[in-house]
């Protein structure tokens, strides 16, 4: 998809459009992901030069491994991004963007490390760990 995207955390502090294409949406279901989210992860990625953010201030950063770093709303707590130190592009949550985002999940990695209070159903290819050439927090865990 390249089309241009918008989006913003729960409460409205952090704003961003992207430019051009977007990654399919990965759903990760690693430790440190459901941690964050209570679920899985669900992120597209976009260049880092692709992406605009309003309310910069507002977004807290933690160091979530040795090699990467997550972005969060300091006010309302949204998750909002995943970043990996020496990278050119970014995951973004796939809940952040406005609708209709045209979006749709691919694939599902960290399968094996998923909770065991849901199931996977979709019929989409499922990986029990990452996907070669797919930097992820799992690879960390």
């Amino acid at each position: 998809m390249t089309a241009d995207h918008t989006g913003a955390c729960l409460c409205g502090s952090v704003r961003f459009r992207t430019h051009g294409k977007l990654r399919e949406v990965v759903a990760c279901h690693c430790s440190q992901c459901r941690k964050q989210t209570g679920l899985y992860y669900a992120a597209t990625n976009v260049p880092i030069a692709n992406l605009a953010i309003e309310g910069e201030d507002f977004i807290t950063w933690y160091r979530a491994s040795t090699f990467a770093r997550r972005g969060f709303c300091k006010t309302c707590g949204s998750a909002l991004f995943w970043a990996a130190d020496g990278e050119d592009e970014i995951s973004i949550m796939a809940g952040l963007f406005d609708q209709p985002s045209g979006m749709e999940i691919a694939y599902h990695i960290f399968c094996a490390d998923k909770g065991d209070y849901y199931e996977i159903t979709d019929g989409l290819p499922q990986y029990r760990q990452g996907r070669p050439g797919l930097a992820t927090a799992g690879s960390s865990d």
